[in-house]
């Protein structure tokens, strides 16, 4: 597929160094009025000029070479995204930057969807202030994205009633009640409608208007679910779902809106199903700014769902995001209050850390990089300190990376002063829910082997 005119550079996340960008090829291309005798000291303004958007990106620039040699580079970090450049020999706005994700599949957000229906979390895009993006919507998370929120948000809304008062204009044969009366002195000259009192009276019912813009807006992301704009596998998870909540919605009739009205009086369900129902509306008419999705994150849920299935198979328990508070008294500003391991496998008196990492290492085993040494490095520090809290000698934990297939390497490090062991296991895992069942039968042998080796000693 080839690259739109107006994308500057793409590259997937976690790439440790992209294809390097000919200096000469960048001015006549994008900075047609630099110098192409001293094009380093533009392609230098050029990073200086982006900083602050490539920082939000998580992107880090790299000149390589010098005079008419120079060439530029780019490491990406665990944020997916967009951002508008400007250019440095005229200031102007050129080419987007765009971080795509790091799956094959045809549709770049298909993978990412299924993963986070599979989790049940909602993970929203970050959004700043910045020029509008130069591919427009194009590189912008598409609609069908925003439009499975909202089918989640109407799943939840529909398991409850949503009853609300509605005013309306009944006849009564009293007069009690807000009564009509010059409707009633013009009815009233015949007999039979002596006793006919045109009253409003307010009535508990779910078919209120509110309800009906819902349905409006549910229609909406229906056609687009439906529609070829959606991938094939995502169609097809959520048609039985679109089914079930069409039945459900049957009888509401949709009204047009362009805003659904937020009331301070809405539970939080409804608060959120109206939020998303308006993102849904002024989807056409939000400006394409500069924008990221924290995958870090996102990973971080995958890995704490699988080991939460393999608990539940072995009788084990998971502690998500459990935190060690400090117990100084004081405390300097720079300090840590708590430390917060992604997650720690309990089953009686075995207890294995597990740190969930979204960095490229597993793609990049052989490179000689100082970074990627001082990343890791930092990682199992961080493990073994994490480690260090289970009260047995011998102590465990696991490093998640992703990776391309699925992994797992041990690692022992041994104390030789008293005899302490801390085994750390590198689980590569590709972030796609069809590896999930093969992750979990590796981990239970893996838990199972811990268990009997800690139980025997």
């Amino acid at each position: 597929m080839t690259k739109p005119l107006d994308v500057f550079c793409e590259i997937p996340c976690l790439t440790e160094q992209s294809k390097q960008l000919g200096g000469v090829a960048l001015q006549k291309k994008w900075f047609k009025s630099a110098d192409k005798r001293i094009i380093g000291q533009y392609l230098q303004k050029f990073i200086d000029y982006n900083s602050e958007q490539f920082k939000f990106l998580g992107v880090q620039p790299y000149i390589i070479g010098s005079d008419q040699s120079t060439s530029l580079a780019f490491r990406s970090s665990g944020f997916i995204g967009s951002i508008p450049l400007r250019a440095s020999d005229t200031g102007k706005q050129i080419g987007d930057f765009v971080v795509m994700p790091r799956f094959t599949g045809r549709d770049r957000f298909e993978d990412y969807i299924e993963i986070l229906n599979l989790l049940g979390t909602e993970i929203s895009p970050e959004v700043i202030d910045s020029l509008p993006l130069a591919s427009g919507k194009n590189f912008r998370p598409p609609l069908y994205l925003e439009a499975v929120k909202f089918i989640a948000a109407v799943e939840k809304l529909t398991m409850r009633p949503w009853r609300k008062f509605d005013n309306i204009e009944k006849v009564s044969s009293q007069p009690t009640g807000q009564i009509n009366w010059t409707k009633y002195i013009n009815n009233e000259f015949k007999v039979e409608n002596r006793l006919k009192f045109p009253a409003r009276t307010n009535v508990l019912s779910e078919f209120h208007s509110e309800y009906s813009e819902i349905r409006y807006v549910f229609d909406i992301c229906k056609s687009e679910l439906l529609s070829a704009n959606t991938p094939q596998r995502i169609k097809n998870t959520l048609r039985t779902k679109l089914s079930f909540l069409e039945e459900r919605l049957y009888h509401h009739k949709p009204k047009d809106t362009n805003k659904i009205t937020i009331l301070f009086s809405d539970s939080p369900t409804v608060k959120a199903c109206k939020e998303q129902a308006n993102k849904i509306l002024n989807f056409n008419l939000v400006d394409s700014t500069a924008w990221r999705v924290d995958f870090s994150d996102v990973f971080e849920k995958f890995i704490q769902h699988i080991f939460k299935e393999v608990a539940k198979e072995t009788g084990g328990l998971i502690y998500s995001n459990f935190k060690f508070h400090s117990r100084t008294s004081k405390h300097y500003s720079w300090e840590l209050k708590h430390i917060e391991p992604d997650a720690i496998f309990q089953k009686e008196n075995v207890l294995v850390f597990i740190d969930a990492k979204y960095k490229s290492n597993l793609y990049n085993k052989f490179d000689q990089s100082e970074v990627l040494k001082e990343d890791h490095r930092h990682d199992l520090h961080q493990i073994m300190a994490y480690s260090s809290f289970s009260k047995t000698d011998f102590k465990f934990g696991f490093l998640c990376y992703p990776s391309d297939q699925i992994e797992l390497k041990t690692l022992h490090y041994k104390n030789g002063i008293n005899e302490a062991t801390n085994t750390i296991l590198i689980l590569g895992v590709p972030l796609k829910k069809d590896s999930i069942n093969e992750v979990k039968r590796l981990l239970t042998n893996e838990l199972n082997q811990i268990e009997r080796r800690t139980t025997t000693r």
